[in-house]
């Protein structure tokens, strides 16, 4: 914009129409006009020049000056002083605890491994696939057995070492072999994997029972509750073996069986009540992509297991009636304390419960489509029938059947769980999701603990 010191412009930028009483066509002379331009700073302006006719242009300005005081200039550097010290204390960290894990790595024990000659993997789903790749890749004079009762799962292991029907496009080692033969799979035996699903193993273990050495360390890897008699697997171990001093480790975790085949960085705790057991165990499958924590609290570990997948089929459902991500955590956060106030009035630790085995595998079973407990929640809250689910599926769903033991349980303890008794009702088709949903909203509203 600008300030004539003569008449004002046309829209056109002329500075005088032609029925002007000064338009003088006839002239050649082009007459210039000052135009001082307007300006918001209160430093000075120069006069500019504009030709008759012509386009008045903005006046090229010096760029503003930024006048910082000498107090400014001081805050300044005492900032930026801040900042390197700032970078200095995190380098000096994490340079420190760099040099904390490589001090512990070269004290690592690896006289576990070297010594062990033979791991038997029983079942041969998704899960004991996984470990039974991972500890062959380990060592690779290692000798894995697979137990598996599927003849051709069994055939295809051994001609192309490839499980057919769980992982058909993942090799598996060479040195992973496998046998419907449960006194051939089991003899000489170092370590021994138990994959197969919770309410199967009381009859399967009975079963092989008289190949079992009495002094053969049992790694479950099952997660849940026996149906009719509420026991976890450090209870039906035992007792269908008939040996109530057989060496035993739980492990648990945040951990996919698609994620470990394909040696995706992961982290998972072993717990035994020997402490020497739990650090044999750690020495056998730690390796540069999985990372295995030890822990005494057996029962916190493997109710945390349990509980999680009936809590995974809750979230399912919220995600199948469209409910929302503030419906999503509200659910979540109350399953975790359910899950608490149960498992601590069984004897288990809280801390164990905020670690890898509680929140850690509750934030992976609930909130990723991995989850076949999820997958069973989504589907049962878009409407499909709980028969028509489990028949499509070709893996367990363990929260399915461990729902109405966790209810048994929170009334054995005199604990309050409402959301998990709801997942037991819709489960047992005596309550819809979305009548859950109703019920649990209008609880009275309580002090939070």
């Amino acid at each position: 914009m600008a300030s004539l010191l003569e008449p004002p412009f046309l829209s056109n930028h002329q500075l005088f129409s032609t029925t002007h009483h000064s338009f003088q066509p006839q002239k050649a002379i082009i007459p210039f006009y000052y135009y001082v331009p307007f300006s918001r700073s209160s430093t000075a302006c120069s006069l500019g020049l504009c030709a008759a006719g012509g386009n008045v242009d903005s006046p090229t300005l010096p760029p503003p000056v930024t006048v910082v005081s000498e107090e400014g200039v001081q805050d300044y550097k005492v900032s930026l002083e801040r900042s390197k010290d700032r970078r200095k204390v995190v380098k000096l960290a994490w340079e420190k605890l760099v040099r904390w894990s490589r001090y512990w790595r070269s004290k690592a024990k690896t006289d576990v491994l070297e010594r062990t000659n033979k791991v038997v993997v029983l079942g041969g789903g998704s899960f004991g696939t996984a470990m039974a790749a991972h500890v062959a890749h380990r060592k690779a004079e290692l000798e894995v057995k697979m137990l598996v009762r599927d003849p051709e799962v069994c055939q295809s292991i051994n001609e192309s070492h490839y499980n057919c029907k769980y992982f058909p496009e993942h090799k598996l080692p060479d040195n992973v072999t496998a046998t419907t033969d449960a006194k051939a799979a089991l003899l000489r035996a170092d370590f021994c994997f138990h994959a197969v699903p919770v309410q199967f193993s009381s009859s399967f273990l009975e079963g092989i029972a008289d190949y079992v050495d009495p002094g053969l360390p049992f790694i479950s890897l099952s997660k849940g509750l026996e149906l009719n008699t509420l026991r976890m697997m450090s209870q039906i171990i035992p007792r269908a073996l008939k040996n109530s001093r057989q060496p035993y480790v739980v492990l648990s975790g945040p951990s996919f069986a698609l994620e470990l085949m394909n040696k995706l960085p992961t982290a998972m705790v072993v717990a035994s009540k020997e402490k020497k057991m739990a650090n044999s165990v750690q020495q056998l499958l730690a390796s540069r992509n999985l990372r295995i924590n030890t822990s005494s609290d057996v029962t916190g570990v493997e109710i945390a297991g349990a509980l999680k997948n009936v809590l995974a089929i809750a979230a399912g459902i919220v995600e199948g009636l469209n409910l929302g991500n503030n419906s999503m955590a509200a659910l979540v956060s109350q399953g975790c304390s359910e899950i608490r106030w149960l498992a601590t009035k069984m004897g288990a630790k809280s801390t164990t419960l905020t670690g890898l085995s509680g929140t850690g595998d509750i934030m992976l079973t609930c909130f990723v489509n991995l989850s076949r407990n999820r997958s069973v929640g989504v589907r049962l809250g878009s409407g499909e029938k709980l028969d028509d689910i489990l028949n499509s599926m070709n893996q367990v769903a363990e929260g399915v059947s461990t729902a109405g033991a966790v209810i048994a349980l929170a009334q054995k303890y005199k604990v309050k769980m409402p959301v998990l008794t709801a997942v037991a009702r819709i489960i047992d088709s005596e309550l819809t999701p979305a009548k859950a949903v109703y019920e649990l909203m209008n609880l009275p509203q309580v002090e939070e603990v």
